[in-house]
């Protein structure tokens, strides 16, 4: 008799036997679907009674230790911390992918209009886009969080800004560069206006690497969010998020109470691996030569 062992698809495979990087994305994939499905199912649960509601306070004892009836505790306020680490992956979600489509919609057209028509307006574009991005992230987050104020769709104003540069520089340059071939230039003798152009022959052409940067910057854009909450310039008090949970566990850490930052602080970093994880394979698989070496 004989066994027929089980073959990888063949982009997962290597003359070197399985190629890791993709089953690191698989182990990514597998976290980051993990985590949405907590974040759409996670209000189902409290209307069910199945979780406890996040923004009840002062009704369950105050830094109880984890057990049944709280499974990671509660901290000084008496907030159930299982209930605020599950609800917090939800609010992450929503900053983040906030964030991140706002980036990509200033930041992909432009790069495609300055790639394309060059000139002065490709010069301006890119001096202004490469003084934005020689600003570190978290300081330019943490000054339009002063200005835009707290809240979701202001904290993902704050992180948005300092992701378009890169989406910038990745579109304006493959528009570079395929601008130059032969079917652009077929369409142009055609009569093709510049918009048909852009949106017909270029875009799909030139956004390959666009899903890669989306799931590193949405990785970033945690920290960046975990750090404005811990700064208090994120999120109202009362919304679960991880950074603002982790600032109000560090008075009671030196008294031995380590599961009110424990929980928060590991979930928060397995989310960022695992979307890490996701975007470091999807940069491969996009990538041919890489995946040939």
């Amino acid at each position: 008799m004989t066994t027929q062992k089980l073959r990888l698809p063949r982009f997962m495979r290597s003359s070197h036997g399985p190629n890791l990087s993709m089953q690191m994305m698989g182990v990514g994939l597998a976290i980051t679907l993990m985590f949405v499905f907590i974040a759409l199912f996670s209000p189902l649960l409290i209307s069910w009674g199945w979780l406890t509601d996040p923004t009840e306070f002062l009704s369950h004892p105050i830094h109880d230790a984890p057990s049944w009836d709280h499974w990671f505790g509660t901290n000084r306020l008496g907030y159930d911390v299982f209930s605020r680490t599950l609800m917090g992956s939800r609010v992450a979600w929503q900053v983040v992918i906030l964030a991140t489509a706002l980036s990509m919609a200033i930041g992909v057209p432009l790069g495609l209009v300055s790639g394309y028509l060059g000139g002065k307006l490709d010069r301006t574009l890119l001096f202004l886009m490469d003084t934005i991005y020689t600003l570190p992230g978290l300081l330019l987050s943490i000054t339009l969080a002063f200005v835009v104020g707290r809240g979701i769709f202001n904290a993902a104003i704050a992180l948005s800004i300092a992701y378009v540069p890169q989406y910038y520089r990745v579109v304006r340059n493959h528009t570079v560069s395929v601008k130059t071939e032969l079917f652009i230039e077929a369409a142009q003798a055609m009569g093709a206006s510049t918009w048909r152009v852009l949106s017909r022959y270029l875009f799909l052409n030139v956004i390959q690497s666009v899903p890669v940067l989306f799931t590193l910057n949405a990785a970033d854009a945690i920290l960046i969010l975990g750090g404005l909450g811990f700064l208090g310039l994120g999120l109202p008090e009362q919304v679960p998020e991880w950074g603002n949970d982790l600032r109000q566990a560090l008075d009671a850490l030196p008294t031995g109470i380590w599961w009110t930052a424990f929980f928060p602080g590991c979930t928060m970093t397995l989310m960022v691996v695992g979307l890490s994880l996701l975007g470091e394979g999807l940069n491969e698989f996009v990538n041919p030569k890489m995946r040939q070496e």
